[in-house]
């Protein structure tokens, strides 16, 4: 039976969200939920709902709807307010990144999800290729020895593929807290936790981005090692989207890189010169994580970036924000 589904937030990103939706049989959208009537209108044409499954509000569609979940593709701000109204309400959740402004109330989030004893599961896709799957397993049997040094360098010309005027230029944070947060997680996925970040931020005469658009991070590992992370939102040589990392360890060298965007022709992973065979997924990307969120529902298992393991992907980058605007080293709670 399908994981029936309020979907609450239709901007852009939303929408295309439900192309993810109705690709995935796992799930059934049941009604859909967001205060603007033109982008209400533009979802419900999207699933083909009548009248009566849409509502200004997720608290009125959870009352008129039998729905199991609610997905959260709204504005990042309404993210934590939402998550909490629908764990009121029993339901269980899955938010994009990053799923609270603070730490603090993502804790709380985490916290109400475990005492409705509800699946709380975020959005981190990046996580859901071949190729970070292949570097995890490489670095825990110790493939590469000790490592010792990682370079991570992601570059996308966001300023060119969105035009002049786009409202997405004066997001506070756009690169850190919208974008190397799916690195600060890979990180995370395929190296394990960190426990102190440094970062510097800033924004180039001429850029569009009203906030700092580029970013350079260093960030030590618990288990030894230190991450060099390059980010910007500017113009220049293209990376894939997850970036090119490189982990330099006592026993060789790991290269790879992850998400182009179209297909999986840039999943890459190649150790001490040798280009490997890489795992196959069945389902990738956002359609990985939705199918993985219904899968948790039904067996009752915490999922793969549940709101719990996510909390250390949020303290990271919040912590890089920190760091940024202090202009210090700032250590990372456990």
């Amino acid at each position: 039976m399908a994981l029936k589904l309020v979907h609450v937030g239709f901007g852009g990103w939303g929408l295309d969200w439900t192309k993810v939706v109705l690709d995935t049989p796992e799930v059934q959208t049941v009604g859909v939920a967001d205060p603007n009537p033109a982008a209400l209108g533009a979802a419900r044409s999207r699933y083909g709902l009548p009248e009566h499954a849409c509502f200004a509000s997720l608290g009125a569609a959870l009352s008129a709807t039998d729905a199991d979940a609610v997905l959260i593709t709204a504005g990042a701000a309404v993210h934590a307010p939402l998550a909490l109204s629908a764990l009121a309400a029993r339901k269980h959740v899955l938010v994009e990144k990053p799923f609270a402004p603070t730490l603090a109330e993502a804790q709380a989030v985490v916290a109400a999800a475990a005492a409705q004893n509800r699946v709380l599961m975020v959005s981190q896709n990046y996580r859901f290729f071949p190729a970070p799957w292949a570097v995890r397993a490489l670095v825990e049997e110790g493939a590469i020895g000790v490592v010792g040094s990682v370079y991570a360098d992601f570059r996308v010309d966001m300023a060119r593929r969105l035009g002049s005027g786009s409202a997405y230029f004066a997001l506070p944070d756009p690169l850190l807290l919208d974008m190397s947060i799916h690195h600060f997680d890979l990180l995370r996925f395929t190296l394990g936790e960190a426990t102190e970040v440094s970062c510097t931020s800033w924004n180039p005469h001429g850029s569009p981005f009203t906030h700092p658009a580029v970013a350079s991070a260093a960030v030590r590992l618990g288990a030894g090692g230190t991450v060099s992370y390059r980010g910007s939102w500017l113009e220049g040589p293209s990376t894939n989207w997850a970036g090119v990392w490189r982990l330099e360890g006592s026993r060789g060298r790991l290269s790879w890189t992850s998400r182009n965007g179209r297909d999986l022709s840039g999943e890459r992973v190649t150790l001490r010169g040798r280009r490997l065979t890489l795992p196959e997924l069945t389902r990738t990307g956002r359609r990985g994580v939705l199918s993985t969120f219904a899968e948790a529902v039904a067996t009752g298992q915490e999922p793969l970036s549940s709101g719990r393991h996510n909390l250390g992907s949020l303290a990271l980058t919040l912590g890089a924000i920190t760091s940024a605007a202090q202009g210090r080293a700032l250590a990372l709670a456990p």
